[in-house]
């Protein structure tokens, strides 16, 4: 069929858009950086005007809707966004309808990682598997949950919050007022915090502190192998959850995959029976599409819905 759908993938620093077809091609993105700062008009007029250029440039082509992934917690119904600490000034806006007033066509939002999950599970790592989990290893921890090739939403929006769960009792202190969460512990932000308590720098990012894990410094792998011990930890519990036959791992902290690994693995393997079975055993997998997975996802959602 000639008809597309737009996937807008909004984040606190920037903001992308892409037309995709039914069969998931990609026709044509679009990137740039997010107004903030400038205020949520600004922001909504940015995406108005992103999907009227895709629009523009494929006007021979029926557009069926537009997604938008957004780092919150969503009214589905209402299209308001309830809870966005990257985006306070969204939280009870109007969001979809501000949109679709712009563009005059049907907008449907989600949450960015869940959207990144329903990429991936129709077009990356968990093509053709109905059931997946997967975990956004980033800044912090963001988490989407696939069951019955559906997202898992729950009544307000915030299902899937991975990268809330306790993996140290009375840890480090979290944002979210609780103690230990696994953000703190296998996050983007976690590898620099334990950089610099170990005195390895004061500004280091994650990647610095890899760079350093190659090199042979044992303080800088002791850290991955922090990572891996909390993500054996969250997956076990998971897999005792929703004994899902597939979870998957993506974001930026996923290039360290081979110094986290082994530790998570061994991990994984004490705290869950159903790992420890091989007959049993779910795959644990690295995600396919990098950063392209929220726009996919975000795309896929005008078709599901048709």
């Amino acid at each position: 069929m000639n008809d597309y759908a737009i996937g807008v993938d909004l984040g606190g620093t920037n903001l992308r858009a892409a037309a995709v077809t039914r069969d998931g091609k990609m026709l044509k993105k679009l990137s740039g950086a997010t107004p903030v700062s400038a205020g949520r008009k600004a922001v909504i007029a940015d995406i108005v005007r992103s999907i009227q250029t895709l629009r523009a440039e494929l006007s021979d082509r029926k557009l069926v809707g537009v997604g938008v992934g957004i780092p919150g917690y969503i009214l589905m119904e209402k299209g308001i966004v309830s809870g966005a600490p990257n985006l306070p000034d969204f939280v009870n806006y109007p969001v979809r309808d501000e949109i679709e007033k712009g563009i005059r066509s049907k907008v449907i939002l989600e949450n960015d990682a869940n959207a990144a999950a329903l990429g991936e599970q129709w077009l990356g790592a968990g093509r053709g598997v109905d059931d997946l989990v997967m975990l956004a290893l980033g800044t912090g921890i963001g988490g989407g949950i696939i069951l019955g090739g559906k997202v898992l939403r729950g009544y307000l929006g915030m299902a899937g919050e991975i990268g809330h769960i306790t993996v140290v009792p009375n840890g480090y202190p979290c944002g979210c007022g609780n103690n230990g969460c696994a953000e703190k512990y296998a996050s983007a932000t976690a590898v620099s915090a334990m950089a610099r308590l170990l005195n390895l720098g004061h500004d280091l990012t994650a990647q610095q502190v890899y760079q350093l894990a190659l090199q042979g410094d044992a303080r800088a792998q002791q850290i991955f192998e922090t990572v891996g011990v909390a993500l054996g930890t969250v997956l076990a519990d998971l897999i005792n959850i929703f004994n899902a036959p597939l979870f998957l791992l993506g974001g930026g902290l996923t290039g360290a995959w081979k110094l986290f690994e082994p530790s998570m693995t061994r991990e994984l393997t004490r705290r869950s029976f159903a790992y420890r079975n091989k007959k049993l055993r779910p795959q644990i997998k690295r995600a396919k599409l990098g950063s392209d997975a929220g726009l996919y996802g975000a795309a896929h959602l005008p078709f599901q819905a048709n």
